[in-house]
Order: C-alpha cells, then structure tokens, then sequence
C-alpha cells in the first residue's frame, strides 16, 4: 500500500466519520459507529475504492490513531475531532500539570482575549507534549505552541477526557490558564 493512497483514505474517512457522513448517505449512530461493510459498499459506489483489507490498514497505520473499530471489526468510528454530535462515552481524566496546544500566529490575538474554544469541535484538543503539539500547529502554517495549565485547571472544577488516541479533551481554555511563549 502506498502512502499517499493510505492517506487519501484517511483524509476521505476523517470527513465522513467526523463531519459530514451524508456525503455517501452513511448512517452513523449516536456513539459515531458506523456499519464497516455499509461504509466500504457506500466508499465504492463514490468511486473511493476501499475493501476491507485497506480499511484495516489505515486504521493501523494512522499515526494520530484517528479510528477505531469496534472489537470484532464490525463497526468504525473516527477517535475523536467531530464537528456532528455523537456521543463518545469518554471517561473523565486528571490530565498532568501541562499540556499543550499548537497553532499558527494569526489565532494568537483572539486566542488571547477569548481562549481556546471548541468551535464547531466538539471539544478543545490538547497535546501531552509539545511535539505533537508542533505537528498540529504545523499543518497550517509555521506552529506557534501554548502551554496549558491543565493541573490547575481541573482542580478549578474543569473537566478533562482522554480519546482512546491520547488526544486530550476539554470544553474550553479560558485565558487566564494559557502560558503564552
């Protein structure tokens, strides 16, 4: 399997499994799970070629871990990054002292006055370290890295979820908690 087709595949799920499944008229339900052959059957006839095999694959190999099946591989479902509701069953966390957010500097200004907010999200995504933190600023331009008072955070009353990809999650980031470098 080539890489660039692997990540094709990746790119294509990413927008039927986290934001628009109507785009192949692919049922998801309310915990995000969709049917693997209903999404394979669904992929082919938009002329995305997938098979099993190749769903298999992308699952495995995607190095932000981004979908998940279900324990027999009958169902799939993106990790987290949603912008459709569904619900994901994640389990409250106490996440570390810091972790951290990656941007690009046209944000900062806003980021400054209002936070980090969820946008059309579900959830703010943190970073356990400043790597992958680098890696997602870096997709939109030169990665400008925040650091998050996480740990003071929750003990102000605010909750923390773990993606079984090891993406942090929160319902925002007021100002007073962001360490700007």
């Amino acid at each position: 399997m080539n890489e660039k087709t692997a990540k094709n595949i990746s790119k294509f799920l990413s927008l039927v499994l986290r934001h628009s499944p109507e785009t192949i008229n692919l049922k998801l339900d309310e915990n995000g799970w969709a049917d693997v052959e209903e999404l394979i059957e669904k992929c082919s006839k938009k002329g995305n070629s997938l098979n099993a095999e190749l769903l298999d694959y992308v699952v495995e190999n995607n190095d932000k871990k981004r979908f998940a099946f279900n324990e027999d591989k009958t169902k799939i479902r993106a990790s987290q990054g949603h912008s459709i509701t569904v619900e994901l069953n994640l389990n409250e966390a106490e996440p570390s002292e810091f972790l951290y957010h990656g941007t690009v500097g046209k944000f900062l200004e806003n980021i400054k006055k209002e936070g980090l907010q969820k946008m059309s999200r579900q959830h703010v995504h943190l970073s356990k370290d400043k790597e992958t933190a680098i890696k997602v600023g870096g997709r939109r331009g030169i990665p400008q890295i925040l650091t998050v008072k996480s740990g003071e955070m929750f003990k102000d009353g605010f909750k923390f979820y773990l993606s079984e990809n090891n993406v942090w999650l929160t319902d925002e980031v007021p100002p007073k908690y962001i360490q700007f470098t």
